[in-house]
């Protein structure tokens, strides 16, 4: 929906110790998006990617996932 609701699932996995750990697990976007809608949070895969900012930190991906998504 919009980087808001990024952000929000987020803070929620920051927050929340069992949502960090599933996020965490997830190796693949395909992954993340299942999670953070199983959350309530609409995401459109294409909005994780640059040129938009991202919303999570490397501490809360899975090396695998932090490598597509936090490119410079």
């Amino acid at each position: 929906m919009s980087i808001a609701d990024i952000k929000a699932f987020s803070e929620n996995a920051k927050t929340n110790p069992e949502a960090g750990k599933k996020l965490l697990e997830c190796e693949k976007v395909k992954g993340l998006l299942a999670l953070a809608k199983e959350q309530g949070f609409n995401i459109e895969e294409d909005e994780l990617y640059p040129p938009n900012e991202p919303q999570f930190t490397a501490e809360q991906l899975h090396p695998k996932l932090g490598k597509a998504l936090l490119r410079a």
